[in-house]
């Protein structure tokens, strides 16, 4: 633009000059063409000129690249979720937000030894030469807490000491030991009873002795119903275990499904007519595996049955929760349970009364079932209870999404 404007410029004033000159000569037209003719010319001579003439500008430098930013100590300590202390000799010079969330703000500048007050971390925190190791510390930041700690040198002076929580691990591993224990246990005591009946039985061979034998027959009997009973409850928890990743598909009539349980138990002596049935009308069918939710039928009447009052009816609720659930509810009019139990009800093997739970004929799986059965069809469980009203166990199933519905959606 800049050569255009001054070749431009340069035209319009050759060409005023040959206007004047031609003007000066002559007023004949064609003089006056000439001279217009001879200014153009003039203009386009130094436009070409000037254009050829001029050096190109050279181009501009690229820009430097900026170099990286290198990240800072505090960047690195944030980035990790574990506690992080770095410790120069013994004071503690730096720690992320994790450390001071769980030990406190006032550790920045402490002796280690304080800002982890933990006598099993006094040891290794004192130990004699910047070395590395580990320590469990329990206790720490609350009772409950399970913590590694881990101390990794730097260089002569300085170390890094971690804190990871192993409070879940633990709680793992302890399900995992109280389970065998329990489970181990529950099997003992049936069989104990078993070889001791036989012994006595085997001694007992008198015609005056026939009603005894005939009253350890039937305590051994009872006895192995309900180590059946224990072995059937582990076998079917362990298949719904193995299955919990893979969803069903099957559309259940859950209505249906619980009329069927409450004629069953009918028809027991315990339920009678006891089970009173409320069940909403057009209810559309759940996703779910039929065997696995009779299952959780049986399971949860059952236990409103044994464990309510005998002189009180038990309520079935089968009903629609929003759009996209179904709402399944049991309640019981009985003592209830205490509110510290509740969290506990679904571990295995927990019993509230164990003594009342081994004499109604319970294994202590059945809520633990229950669990994994919601669990797997991906649903909701809820259990509330007050202390001489009762206690009503709540489970929510999606609904089953028809192929028309599932076309729709991709």
């Amino acid at each position: 633009m800049e050569r255009i404007g001054l070749a431009g410029v340069l035209g319009v004033l050759a060409l005023a000059c040959g206007l004047v000159l031609s003007l000066a000569a002559s007023a004949e037209p064609v003089t006056l063409t000439a001279g217009v003719l001879l200014g153009i010319g003039i203009a386009l001579l130094m436009w070409v000129a000037q254009h050829w003439s001029r050096a190109p500008e050279p181009e501009a430098p690229p820009a430097p690249r900026r170099a990286p930013r290198a990240p800072k100590l505090e960047d690195l300590l944030g980035a990790v979720d574990d506690p992080l202390l770095l410790v120069e000799g013994r004071q503690v010079v730096r720690a992320n937000e994790a450390a001071i969330r769980v030990l406190g703000q006032h550790v920045v500048g402490d002796d280690v030894r304080i800002a982890i007050r933990h006598p099993a971390a006094s040891e290794l925190l004192t130990h004699e030469g910047n070395v590395g190791g580990s320590v469990e510390l329990i206790g720490l930041g609350a009772p409950d807490r399970h913590w590694l700690l881990s101390t990794q040198p730097l260089d002569a002076d300085a170390r890094l000491v971690r804190l990871s929580d192993r409070t879940a691990t633990r709680a793992t591993e302890r399900i995992r030991v109280d389970f065998v224990a329990n489970a181990s246990h529950e099997l003992r005591t049936p069989l104990a009873s078993l070889i001791g009946f036989i012994e006595t039985l085997e001694d007992a061979n008198g015609p005056d002795e026939a009603p005894v034998r005939e009253r350890f027959l039937k305590i051994m009997a009872g006895e192995a119903r309900r180590m059946q009973r224990l072995v059937d409850d582990l076998i079917s928890l362990s298949r719904i275990e193995a299955d919990k990743h893979r969803l069903p598909a099957d559309a259940v009539a859950l209505s249906a499904l619980a009329r069927e349980t409450a004629d069953t138990l009918r028809g027991d002596r315990n339920g009678r007519e006891r089970i009173g049935l409320a069940i909403e009308d057009g209810l559309p069918p759940v996703a779910g595996d039929r065997a696995q939710l009779s299952q959780l039928l049986h399971n949860l009447v059952g236990n409103a049955l044994k464990y309510g009052d005998p002189a009180k009816p038990v309520r079935v609720t089968v009903a629609r929760s929003g759009t996209t659930m179904i709402r399944l509810a049991v309640a019981d009019e009985g003592e209830g349970i205490a509110a510290q139990h509740l969290p506990r009800l679904t571990e295995r093997f927990y019993r509230v009364d164990a003594g009342r739970s081994r004499q109604a004929g319970g294994t202590g799986l059945g809520l633990a079932i229950v669990k994994h059965i919601v669990e797997r069809h991906r649903g909701r469980l809820d259990i509330t209870s007050t202390q001489g009203v009762g206690t009503t166990v709540t489970v929510l199933l999606p609904i089953a999404v028809e192929p028309t519905q599932h076309l729709a959606a991709e």
